[in-house]
């Protein structure tokens, strides 16, 4: 098993910016391939960012490429999303996840962290 613990989440005015952390523990030799995803209200759960274990591949969906950044330190087991330029429509729940294989624009993962929310005031 893979235990995922995300942080970093909270209330930041449009154009502000925010840094989640995921932290990953457990069988972390299994991962190739960490993944952010967002659920807002009503909504159905989105597809952010992609990281390739190894950190030498990334993905990210159109509407945030450009703001947002994906990266990984190697000797804490932790993702990052550094969320940069943040507009109302990223409010969301984030939830950090953790793949056996990198898929580009993953739609579901093997383990998943429990969320963080992220609200962008106007």
């Amino acid at each position: 098993q893979v235990q995922l613990v995300e942080s970093g989440g909270g209330l930041v005015q449009a154009g502000g910016s925010l840094r989640l952390s995921c932290a990953a523990s457990g069988r972390t030799f299994s991962i190739n391939a960490m993944y952010w995803f967002r659920q807002a209200p009503g909504k159905e759960r989105e597809f952010v960012a992609g990281l390739s274990w190894s950190g030498s591949s990334t993905y990210y969906r159109s509407s945030v490429k450009g703001r947002f950044t994906v990266s990984r330190d190697n000797a804490k087991n932790t993702v990052y999303l550094q969320m940069n330029s943040l507009k109302p429509e990223d409010t969301a729940v984030y939830y950090c996840a953790a793949d056996r294989n990198f898929i580009v624009a993953a739609t579901t993962a093997d383990y998943w962290g429990q969320g963080t929310q992220v609200t962008v005031s106007s």
